[in-house]
């Protein structure tokens, strides 16, 4: 059986509702330190994408942009079918992913990541599920695995949730 790896990356803190149109808001200058971080602990735990699926608005852009600082030379693909996702959506898009994708990246938004993260989880570090299903906090990062031969296996609650870390765990 061949695993396969989900990271469900949400996007850093961006500037207030009003403050722009909602596909047009940056990050702020805390969002995009914690990107950065996140990007690092990425690094620092191996957790290595072989490609990184991105909404195209502003804000997920960034948070990406920042992490990937770090994150060197990581094929991302820009997918308006990201932007405001539900859980069904996104989950399509990872059931479409090519196989030789071992370990898929999704860069987005709430409350489509926290639902996939919380719908995918059958098993795993229950501490860490019990923070994710609470919140499911700007930069926070789900990492799934799955004893999956193709990505279209993947299936509600077939997943193991082998961490959810957020920038102010680590000291970020």
């Amino acid at each position: 059986m061949t695993m396969r790896r989900l990271i469900l990356f949400r996007h850093a803190k961006a500037v207030p509702h009003d403050a722009a149109p909602d596909p047009d808001r940056d990050l702020t200058e805390r969002g995009r330190k914690d990107a950065r971080f996140m990007g690092g602990y990425c690094v620092d735990e191996m957790l290595l994408p072989d490609l990184v699926l991105v909404s195209p608005a502003v804000r997920t852009r960034r948070t990406w942009e920042c992490a990937s600082s770090v994150l060197k030379d990581v094929p991302v693909e820009f997918d308006s079918a990201i932007y405001l996702a539900d859980m069904g959506r996104l989950l399509e898009l990872v059931r479409s992913t090519r196989d030789d994708v071992k370990c898929l990246m999704i860069v987005g938004h709430n409350p489509g990541l926290e639902d996939l993260a919380c719908g995918l989880v059958s098993h795993g570090d229950r501490y860490a599920f019990a923070r994710m299903e609470r919140k499911f906090p700007t930069a926070g990062l789900a990492v799934l695995d799955f004893d999956a031969e193709h990505w279209r296996d993947v299936a509600p609650k077939s997943g193991r949730l082998d961490r959810f870390r957020v920038p102010h765990d680590e000291g970020g």
